[in-house]
């Protein structure tokens, strides 16, 4: 080859570990000699990183994707030990399987990866408040949920009421029957009276007026859930999951009052209670410290995003 005039490139002498070592001081150099806008820019792109990997681990925990994740990290640590260990056909077979990752992963995580978009979307309604009822029109709503409800717990009558405030659920009060009538505490008791055809499902409440009963709620999928809850609660809690609406349930067996909100459940709640914290979410009860609006959607999306705990 010498002959020819052709030279080969020489292979690197240097180990790997080596080479590895060098591109790392090079890159400190370049970074000490670089002006305060790389050093700027180099920290925010490390904080929103952490940031998001914080909150796709937040947001995991709480249901089977936390699961999934390590299903992922075991398959990836065979993947490597196979390779380590010169198991080259197992190692090859597992390495086909690694050429369909991205498509199993949006099938896996379909759900989850459907919440954090709709979680992103939150922001673009910061800009204003929602036109909605008056105060005094959802003041009278609260009291006839709440009085509905303790009659309900009296009668250990079954119930499931959903509250809607700023996410549509026009997709969950078409699997029901639509009424669009006024919110009567006569009416929510006759649709929830043990062996009526609407009973077994939830009131969709939108504003002042009743817009479905009978609806089919998704059952939560949160691994924090316990085999104890019934499938009312679990159906109150799926909701709050998916949304911001308060789900307000009356236990058949004991008759306890439970609020489901933010993907959490409060429980054993008297009439005080339920009623203070209806009035809440639904923006009647003046908070003790005015905060803006902008402060308010910030608090609410990141709860609904499930970074801030409450």
């Amino acid at each position: 080859m010498a002959r020819l005039g052709l030279s080969l490139p020489r292979p690197d002498p240097r180990p790997i570990g080596r080479a590895k070592l060098d591109f790392i001081s090079a890159w400190q150099r370049d970074l000490a000699g670089a002006g305060w806008t790389v050093w700027l820019s180099t920290a925010l792109d490390i904080l929103l990183v952490a940031a998001v990997i914080y909150w796709l681990i937040m947001l995991s925990k709480r249901t089977r994707a936390w699961q999934i994740i390590w299903g992922i990290l075991f398959f990836l640590l065979l993947v490597f030990l196979t390779d380590r260990l010169q198991l080259q056909t197992l190692n090859y077979l597992l390495g086909k399987f690694l050429l369909l990752g991205p498509v199993a992963i949006v099938i896996l995580f379909y759900p989850e990866l459907r919440h954090a978009l709709e979680n992103m979307g939150r922001i673009a309604e910061w800009g204003g408040e929602l036109t909605g009822p008056a105060r005094e029109q959802m003041s009278t709503v609260v009291q006839v949920v709440v009085r509905a409800a303790c009659g309900m717990s009296q009668r250990q009558v079954g119930a499931l009421i959903v509250i809607e405030r700023e996410n549509s659920l026009d997709d969950i009060a078409a699997t029901g029957t639509k009424l669009d009538a006024q919110v009567s505490e006569e009416l929510i008791g006759s649709i929830f009276n043990p062996g009526g055809p609407l009973h077994d499902g939830g009131v969709i409440i939108k504003g002042t007026r009743i817009i479905a009963a009978g609806c089919t709620l998704p059952l939560s999928e949160s691994a924090h859930v316990g085999t104890m809850i019934h499938t009312r609660h679990k159906a109150a809690l799926g909701v709050a999951e998916e949304s911001d609406a308060a789900v307000v349930v009356v236990s058949e067996e004991t008759g306890t009052i439970s609020l489901a909100l933010d993907g959490k459940l409060y429980r054993e709640l008297d009439e005080a209670g339920l009623t203070e914290w209806l009035k809440s979410v639904s923006g009647i009860a003046e908070a003790r410290t005015p905060r803006s609006h902008l402060v308010k959607k910030v608090d609410g999306t990141l709860r609904k995003a499930r970074i801030k705990r409450q």
